[in-house]
């Protein structure tokens, strides 16, 4: 029978065994289960090995990096990557085999190799970006279009955020004086929960969805390294597929997440997202004005071009009317001069005449050109009163049109009580356009006002 050992006799020869077996440092790759820091600040995980494509493990053993190497690997982990050290991460890490008599074995690590890391990272983005594409979903928000005046914000954040204060106080500052109504809708944005969080609060707004124009996801503060929480497939795929646009203010210099990258719009800070609103506000305003300018300047225009048509018949019409008043009368006196001229010839030639018939021959000629004065001085004043009419005629159709123009200014419409309602920027002509909690735009004169369709009610038409 061989001799007996001590359990602390097998330890050492099993610690001596290994020692001997494996004396240098190893380049390991694993996949880190769980990683905590004690109060001494020494590093403690546990390191394990898949089977590839599936979740099952097949190799699993513990690891510590001691306090005086963790200082350093942590902060050069995190300036390369731009990440934390934490669960379901893949890493590459130099290791030396330990083994303890109570403890039993373990890795000691001395080092961290982060670009292996963070070419992990880059291939699950890509291979998420790559799983929405081939669902057909990633563009999808991007392609919604954003509303004209965008007022009504959804906000997904943390109440107590400091982005969050940030963005709601560089809205209510605006140097323009717009107005936003603003809803939070609270969710946690680091850690494990961050997922659920954020899908639950895009879930709630959903349900809500007619009440507002955009959807804002502000994180802002917090460590570079959260932004990874935003490299998700299940938040990204819930952005794709929201029918508002989703606009991003994670708060991150370096890189995109996932999130971002199927985002309508992504924009590196909460005041920044704020700024993007308030210019978007602006460039409607300055629309409007420059339809308005462009209006005014129409109207202007074609009140010009009707009074020179006006000024242009009346300079061109009067003098073409004396000249043919000038033209008759100068007709009609050549007519009485020749009539009287074959009078005074048929009287020499006749020697004499009846005295009746001259009296007759006289007054007849008399009664003639008198006849051809009176109708030279009707047709002279038919002439005038032809000319004044066309004239009269022109300045009514000049005041009708001014007045038409006048009815025709929008703003002019706006002040008389009518309003302007739209739907998503469209201008709705027929409540056939229009369906039950739809929500419109109503224009008055001195603002606008957001409301939702209780009830439509078609007009009954007989023949």
């Amino acid at each position: 029978m061989a001799d007996k050992l001590s359990l602390t006799e097998l330890q050492l020869i099993i610690k001596d065994s290994l020692y001997l077996a494996m004396p240098d440092m190893y380049w390991v790759t694993a996949e880190i289960s769980e990683i905590r820091e004690n109060y001494a600040g020494h590093c403690y995980l546990e390191l394990i090995e898949k089977h590839p494509g599936e979740q099952n493990v097949r190799a699993r053993v513990k690891a510590v990096i001691w306090n005086n190497r963790y200082r350093f690997l942590k902060s050069l982990f995190e300036n390369v990557t731009g990440e934390l050290l934490k669960a379901g991460m893949k890493v590459l890490v130099k290791i030396k085999v330990d083994y303890h008599e109570i403890y039993g074995l373990s890795l000691i690590i001395s080092d961290i190799d982060p670009s292996y890391t963070a070419g992990e990272m880059a291939l699950r983005r890509q291979m998420i970006l790559k799983r929405l594409s081939d669902e057909g979903v990633l563009m999808m928000n991007k392609e919604l279009e954003l509303p004209f005046v965008p007022q009504r914000i959804a906000v997904i954040s943390s109440a107590s955020a400091a982005g969050y204060g940030d963005f709601i106080r560089q809205l209510k500052e605006n140097p323009y004086g717009y107005v936003f109504y603003t809803a939070l809708f609270e969710a946690i944005m680091q850690g494990n929960e961050t997922e659920f969080s954020v899908i639950r609060a895009l879930e709630r707004i959903a349900l809500k969805a007619e009440m507002f124009d955009i959807v804002a996801i502000i994180r802002g503060g917090g460590s570079q390294s959260d932004l990874s929480w935003f490299d998700n497939y299940n938040i990204a795929y819930y952005v794709t597929q929201f029918p508002l646009p989703v606009i991003t203010g994670i708060g991150h210099d370096k890189d995109m997440s996932v999130t971002d990258m199927v985002a309508f719009r992504s924009l590196k800070t909460p005041t920044a997202v704020a700024d993007f609103i308030t210019g978007t506000v602006l460039e409607a305003e300055n629309h409007i004005n420059q339809l308005s300018t462009q209006i005014a300047e129409h109207t202007r225009k074609t009140l010009l071009r009707y009074r020179d048509i006006t000024e242009y018949f009346r300079t061109k019409l009067i003098p073409v009317a004396r000249l043919a008043i000038s033209d008759r009368k100068e007709d009609l006196s050549n007519r009485i001069i020749g009539i009287i001229n074959v009078g005074k010839e048929y009287i020499i030639r006749a020697g004499f005449l009846p005295e009746n018939l001259s009296s007759r021959l006289v007054s007849s000629t008399g009664s003639f050109i008198l006849s051809g004065k009176t109708s030279l001085e009707r047709n002279k004043k038919d002439l005038k009163s032809l000319t004044m009419k066309v004239i009269e005629n022109s300045g009514k159709k000049l005041a009708e049109m001014q007045n038409s123009l006048n009815i025709l200014d929008p703003v002019s419409v706006l002040k008389r009580g009518f309003t302007i309602t739209s739907k998503n920027g469209e201008i709705i002509k027929s409540s056939a356009d229009l369906s039950e909690d739809d929500i419109i735009d109503t224009l008055f004169s001195d603002g606008s006002i957001a409301s939702r369709v209780l009830q439509q009610q078609k007009e009954n038409k007989s023949d």
